[in-house]
């Protein structure tokens, strides 16, 4: 079969192969590519509809490949347009690839499957109502005038680096040739990497990180360098000629095909193996594996059938699971597929490190030329939503090991290059603690203790645990949040003195935030329990002075009564930069928006007051600033809540704040910083995990009021953020809100846009949310701090 591969002719666009065979003349097999470094490199396309890895048990805390689930896979996939996009290996930010889809040639047509296909996903394992139970998927890709069909079945092996991807391929014509062609990122980026084949193997090679791809035997794989040697500029006159087998000595943005034998019409089965390792003879082992064990095999391991333990089990064990179905409206498969995407997103080396989402905002247009971690990082206050979540479904011991992991990113005198007070946690870090971002938000310094707190209150930590986090880790925090302190690392170098946070929790701004200030008072009042617990009655004291100060101080500092929006002018800013709200202060510009009045820009941040307990729901100045973040009546630049009119309901969300330039651009559509600089008709769209903010609001007004109304909630938000949820499941950060052109990428109304998909924090928020409605009780309330407060509202 090989050497037919290699001998037959050319084919042109007005004449068909008659045996429907990718068979070439070629140069000989031992020719070097072209071209070399190719085209600049990008990542893919960010609105992911699925992603996966294996599911696997701690032993002590820690991923071990001593523990029930044998050996541990550190391999994480992502499904974008109907293809494998980003594959990690190793930590999770770690890219090895940018995507690997099939292209199709026909006699008068060359086709590209995230491009010139109608997609499908679903799950392959789930339950008789429709629930997955595992991140295994089915893509079907069909041509849109039915000459082909292609069903992909993608999952990870569990003891194994590597990832299958089974292609069933249906032809309903003659003549139709097939390929798969993958776009190696080796060790995180697109500009160094070289590309060979040995035998049936292809490999690619970015230092001592190698990739294995292995096809069906007689693919007759074929590397290049992108755009000027691979298989789209070969196809581009013709169809395939050129035959390669190294790229060489040079290194650059290389591709890999794999020419596939396409017969009668009947399906045919191609499996393909991806597989890692620091050498090649490491990868060519994993592969050979993978391939011994076979599809069947594997994946049952993967799911968890029979024996094996694997995503059911992890199900099954969360036993409030079911119950927050029942607070659901699609019968609990968006809460089967969060549960699993949540725990999915949490490093395998250090564990408990939970990133905020496995994609590249706008990958798109964004170089691949320099390693990036994206949203495959910590950040603190995304962590706690996450860990949050974890707790209301159920699962106890993923919050306490990630709560132990924060110990890594609590800036000391063992932080690089840091010098100051200790106590506050690193604004964005690799899972590893390696530094990134290095801005302070007093939000992401209280959380950590609010989460230790949480975990105390409900058995997890002992008193003897809270008595040692509190003297190791939480007391540090405690400090910075009541007296702040000099702060200097990198390019930071300046005095923090709370409220006043050097950036809130869009991180952007500097002043008085009220949603920042609610999570500083929660973290001040809980943190004074824990002093309480360990005698140190003296911290306990000044922790809940200091809270009292600012609860005091909030309105005066954040709440004007001289508002120009419409409505009353009596309303809560997003943030003010001194303690005047009514003076019209000039905000920093960002994201290519100019410098912003501090008056005119609101967002629903102030609803964290209600949630924490630092406000009732009823109070004055938290029912008047409803009226200016859901205004109709204020242009798009400025307005925050937006509806989305679908069938039978209306959805409903919202914005991060009037004046956001995170987003797409108005003017052509085209996607954040896409010549690499913001723009001033950048735009931020609705955030879906701002409707569960809402909702929970809501829910304590309602009770407030003495009028819960389950249902109407469920009706409302809970059917909002599914509607946000796209085909496979994913809640993405932002969906398209219909502002603007739309040409560049072309999304329905409510469709999730190329910022980041899946994101943690929605996920989160929805499972809080179901959590939430089905004790009638707010989830992440905290009653130390409404018992203080709010008898005075």
């Amino acid at each position: 079969m090989l050497q037919k591969l290699l001998a037959c002719s050319v084919i042109s666009f007005g004449a068909l192969c008659t045996s429907g065979c990718n068979d070439l003349n070629t140069q000989p097999p031992s020719a070097m590519a072209h071209g070399a470094p190719g085209q600049p490199p990008t990542w893919a396309y960010s609105g992911k509809t699925g992603i996966g890895t294996s599911y696997e048990q701690y032993l002590d805390g820690q991923y071990s490949n001593a523990a029930a689930t044998g050996d541990v896979s550190k391999v994480w996939f992502s499904i974008a347009q109907g293809i494998v996009t980003e594959t990690m290996f190793g930590l999770i930010h770690e890219a090895q690839i940018k995507d690997m889809e099939l292209v199709i040639q026909g006699a008068d047509f060359v086709h590209y499957e995230s491009q010139d296909t109608t997609t499908k996903i679903d799950y392959l394992y789930k339950d008789a109502a429709g629930r997955p139970l595992s991140l295994a998927y089915k893509i079907t890709n069909t041509d849109p005038q039915g000459r082909y069909r292609i069903e992909k079945h993608v999952f990870t092996d569990p003891n194994r680096n590597s990832l299958w991807q089974r292609v069933i391929f249906t032809a309903f014509e003659d003549g139709l040739s097939a390929y798969m062609v993958t776009n190696p990122h080796v060790a995180n980026t697109g500009t160094n990497d070289s590309a060979w084949t040995q035998g049936g193997t292809a490999f690619a090679r970015d230092g001592d990180n190698v990739i294995a791809i292995v096809g069906p035997e007689g693919s007759n794989p074929s590397v290049g360098f992108v755009g000027t040697s691979d298989l789209a500029t070969d196809l581009a006159d013709s169809s395939q000629d050129w035959h390669y087998n190294s790229t060489g000595d040079a290194l650059g943005n290389v591709s890999i095909s794999h020419a596939l034998p396409v017969g009668s019409k009947n399906p045919q089965t191609w499996d393909f193996v991806l597989a890692y390792g620091n050498t090649t003879e490491q990868a060519q082992s994993v592969a050979n594996a993978s391939l011994t064990q076979g599809y069947a095999d594997t994946l049952a391991h993967y799911n968890g059938t029979g024996d094996a333990i694997g995503w059911e089990d992890y199900l099954a064990g969360l036993a409030p699971l079911s119950e927050l179905s029942a607070s659901a409206t699609d019968g609990g498969k968006l809460a089967y597929a969060s549960a699993m995407v949540l725990k999915a997103q949490e490093d395998k080396t250090h564990a408990g490190a939970l990133i905020a989402s496995l994609s590249n905002p706008w990958g798109d247009v964004v170089p691949a030329t320099e390693s990036s971690t994206g949203y495959k990082a910590v950040w603190p206050r995304d962590f706690y939503q996450v860990a949050m979540a974890f707790l209301a479904m159920g699962d106890t011991e993923t919050p306490l090991v990630a709560f132990r992991y924060l110990e890594k990113v609590q800036a000391s005198s063992n932080t690089p290059g840091y010098s100051g007070a200790p106590g506050w946690f690193l604004q964005k870090t690799h899972v590893d603690g390696t530094l990134e971002w290095y801005a302070v938000q007093l939000d992401q310094t209280a959380m950590p203790i609010m989460l230790g707190w949480q975990l105390w209150q409900k058995g997890i930590l002992s008193n003897a645990d809270a008595t040692q986090w509190y003297e190791k880790m939480l007391r540090p925090a405690a400090d910075f949040l009541a007296d702040g302190g000099q702060v200097n690392l990198g390019w930071n170098d300046t005095h923090i003195t709370p409220p006043y946070t050097q950036q809130e929790r869009w991180e952007e701004q500097e002043g008085y935030s009220p949603s920042t200030t609610a999570a500083i008072i929660a973290g001040l009042v809980t943190a004074a329990e824990f002093a309480t617990q360990t005698g140190d009655s003296e911290r306990a004291a000044r922790y809940l002075a200091r809270a009292d100060q600012y609860r005091q101080q909030l309105d005066q500092q954040t709440f004007t009564n001289k508002g120009t929006l419409a409505g009353d002018g009596r309303y809560y800013l997003r943030i003010s930069q001194n303690e005047d709200p009514n003076d019209q202060g000039g905000l920093t510009p960002r994201n290519g928006q100019g410098a912003l009045n501090e008056i005119e820009i609101v967002d629903p941040g102030f609803l964290e007051l209600v949630r924490y307990g630092v406000h009732a729901a009823n109070h004055p100045e938290v029912v008047a600033s409803l009226e200016e973040v859901d205004s109709d009546a204020l242009p798009d630049y400025l307005r925050v809540r937006y509806e989305f009119p679908e069938k039978s309901n209306t959805y409903v969300g919202w914005r991060r704040y009037g004046g956001d330039g995170y987003g797409e651009r108005i003017t052509d559509g085209r996607g954040y910083q896409a010549e690499g600089e913001n723009h001033p008709a950048q735009r931020g769209r609705v955030w879906p995990f701002l409707t569960g903010e809402r909702a929970h609001y809501e829910l304590a007004r309602q009770k407030v009021r003495g009028e819960l109304d389950v249902a109407q909630l469920k009706s409302r938000y809970v059917a909002s953020m599914e509607y946000f949820a796209n085909e496979g499941l994913m809640l993405p950060e932002q969906v398209w809100d219909g502002v603007g052109s739309n040409e560049a990428y072309g999304y329905e109304l409510g469709e999730g846009t190329n910022s980041a998909t899946p994101l943690a924090w929605t996920h989160a928020e929805y499972i809080k949310l179901l959590r939430s409605l089905a004790d009638e009780a707010v989830w992440d309330y905290y009653p130390p701090v409404g018992e203080r407060y709010q008898p005075a509202d």
